[in-house]
């Protein structure tokens, strides 16, 4: 993937996936921003502070970023043993805020990628909800709405159903503006959170998934994936969830196997 040249900014460089990606743009000849609660060990062109589940925060880091930019990359997120409010204000509410503030900062033709999961495959299943959530109008509505229609279940796998729906539907949204946004969905991945995934979703269910498989995957295995997306070679691919599994969800969606119980 030719990223050379491209301004992007990572958010979640301090660890995990975001690390690597951001590590990677780098070598490819990107500059690159991270936005994180700690500053990375990757040695990127800025580092803006950035809590996402504070609106106020995100504001005042896309002011300090400034305009002219070509990707942004949206791979922070936190798992599901933090507290739920926490989850949603993360992995959905501060990554919707900061894209869309973040949108008159690209250039045309400039992409938004953004970090799914595969734990939200069971969107289809509660697309009105998320269509509800997706209707609110910013970070506190959408806290409100969460507060009195909190789905049943784990709200990491809610938080990545609504990310997965709200980058479908923005694709279309988007093109005239000569931007695309796109998702990749990875399945298990060795990063530092493994283990709070196994606490929360099962460990035997997780090893399952590992089995069918072979391995987790790396950090390594998922950024490739971003890096395209990111990249003018993927430039007529908008409004994607890209499966970065191993390929256990066609498996799943064909019904040669169950869905994992995560």
């Amino acid at each position: 993937m030719d990223v050379r040249g491209l301004r992007c900014v990572v958010t979640g460089a301090a660890s995990g996936i975001g690390a690597e990606v951001a590590r990677q743009l780098v070598e490819g000849g990107a500059t690159v921003a991270a936005l994180d609660i700690k500053a990375p060990d990757v040695r990127v062109d800025r580092f803006v502070e950035c809590d996402l589940a504070d609106p106020a925060c995100i504001e005042a880091a896309v002011d300090e970023l400034g305009s002219g930019w070509d990707v942004l990359c949206n791979v922070a997120g936190v798992p599901g043993t933090a507290p739920a409010e926490l989850v949603m204000k993360v992995n959905f509410l501060g990554l919707r805020h900061l894209t869309e503030m973040f949108l008159d900062r690209l250039h045309r033709g400039g992409a938004v990628v953004t970090v799914a999961s595969m734990a939200g495959f069971g969107w289809p299943q509660r697309l009105e909800q998320i269509r509800d959530l997706l209707a609110t109008d910013d970070f506190d509505a959408g806290l409100a709405w969460f507060r009195e229609n909190r789905p049943e279940g784990n709200a990491y796998n809610f938080s990545k159903e609504a990310v997965t729906v709200y980058v479908m539907t923005m694709g279309l949204a988007l093109a005239e503006r000569g931007l695309r946004m796109n998702a990749v969905s990875p399945g298990p991945v060795e990063t530092p959170i493994l283990g709070d995934f196994e606490q929360t979703m099962g460990k035997d269910n997780l090893d399952g998934v590992r089995d069918l498989i072979g391995r987790h995957a790396t950090p390594a295995d998922i950024a490739p994936a971003v890096l395209f997306l990111a990249s003018g070679e993927s430039s007529w691919i908008n409004g994607v969830n890209l499966g970065a599994d191993g390929g256990i969800g066609g498996a799943v969606v064909s019904g040669l196997i169950p869905a994992p119980e995560i």
